[in-house]
């Protein structure tokens, strides 16, 4: 049986249902994929700007701090060595990257297995019409429309419906995206991955098997 994604207008009432192309929504998943893609995901957020500075690195301890024999301590040279406070780290955090390269292959299959997990649980809406002018309770409407209320929302939508995008973005728990940069982990933490139309159209161009993998 083919799945089916509820539509519902910008005035917030349901229109029926649209059926999702299978090659993109109903592929079986694969957990050890979907979990490298994610850490990969993951990882590539990260800044990596961590940083510790060594002795070398720490201001003071030009003079020894006490003399070489006679005081029964052991000989110290800098007051700036790892064992004394204000010294420097060993072996401490230095920016590095932590980015990961992912094969698209492997990219598209994750992402194409998260939208089939959440079209089978009957978590993809699709948003038809395009909103005058921004507008938050607009966007409010709409998902009380769609029965959303509470709900954690990926909205999905083109660079250019830039009403739609500014209308939904102060809604809490939303994360936003285009086509292009739809993440497997956005659509894996989100309850709901709503589209708009044309971004239904663009996602599966972009996924769909037919496309020379």
């Amino acid at each position: 049986m083919t799945l089916q994604a509820k539509v519902v207008n910008v005035s917030g009432v349901l229109e029926g249902e649209v059926e999702l192309v299978g090659d993109v929504f109903e592929v079986p998943a694969n957990v050890g994929l979907l979990h490298q893609v994610v850490v990969a995901e993951e990882a590539n957020r990260r800044r990596g700007t961590h940083s510790t500075k060594t002795r070398a690195e720490v201001s003071g301890g030009g003079a020894k701090p006490f003399r070489q024999k006679g005081t029964g301590n052991a000989r110290q040279g800098s007051t700036r060595a790892p064992q004394f406070t204000g010294g420097g780290i060993v072996h401490g955090p230095r920016p590095r990257s932590y980015a990961q390269a992912t094969p698209k292959k492997m990219v598209r299959a994750a992402l194409r297995q998260a939208l089939s997990d959440r079209a089978q649980g009957e978590a993809i809406f699709v948003l038809r019409g395009d909103l005058a002018s921004p507008s938050t309770k607009a966007a409010v409407t709409i998902v009380r429309g769609a029965g959303l209320d509470g709900k954690g929302i990926a909205l999905v939508a083109l660079p250019g419906e830039s009403s739609i995008v500014r209308s939904f973005r102060n809604l809490p728990d939303l994360m936003i995206a285009t086509p292009a940069s739809l993440l497997t982990r956005t659509v894996l933490t989100s309850d709901v991955v709503f589209f708009t139309e044309a971004a239904l159209t663009a996602i599966v161009a972009r996924l769909s098997q037919r496309e020379g993998e």
